[in-house]
């Protein structure tokens, strides 16, 4: 067959090409809904997890704080601190609690930015306190006030396990 002897195709009327509708943005796909439901859980779990922790931190705060109330006089609060702290210096090194004088100072201020319970001439007062404050017959009320700030601090440190 040759190119003339072919019979020509009518012409087929073509329609106009219309765009389809945009999706809508809602309601989203079920992916987004699984996203969504991810982030509210996260959400909510990391939530769950500042609110357990503060309230642990509250309930050492208040233990420790119970357990100086039971002390009637400084000398006896300056006692009960050293236990505490002895306690809870076995959850960061079992054998801690053995420490003693010197060593058990510079155990106390070992992680912390500013040591607290040493100087460059041995003993701070805050430290001197600790060591001697319980066998003391009469102990400055506000030299208890402050090692109460710092040993609070450490211990709660300690027992949350940092």
């Amino acid at each position: 067959m040759t190119p003339a002897s072919v019979p020509a195709l009518p012409a087929l009327p073509l329609k106009a090409m219309h765009p389809g509708l945009s999706p809508a943005w809602w309601p989203p796909a079920p992916g987004w809904w699984l996203v969504l439901l991810v982030v509210v859980l996260l959400a909510g779990g990391v939530v769950c997890w500042l609110h357990g922790k503060r309230k642990r931190t509250n309930a050492l705060m208040h233990y420790f704080d119970h357990a100086l109330a039971q002390a009637i006089t400084p000398a006896a609060q300056v006692a009960a601190m050293s236990e505490l702290l002895r306690r809870a210096a076995r959850s960061v090194d079992p054998l801690a609690d053995r420490l003693a004088g010197l060593a058990w100072l510079q155990f106390l201020d070992a992680g912390l930015p500013h040591p607290v319970f040493t100087s460059n001439q041995g003993t701070s007062d805050i430290g001197a306190t600790l060591l001697e404050g319980a066998f003391r017959p009469q102990v400055e009320v506000h030299a208890v006030d402050a090692l109460r700030q710092h040993a609070r601090q450490r211990y709660v440190l300690w027992m949350r396990g940092i």
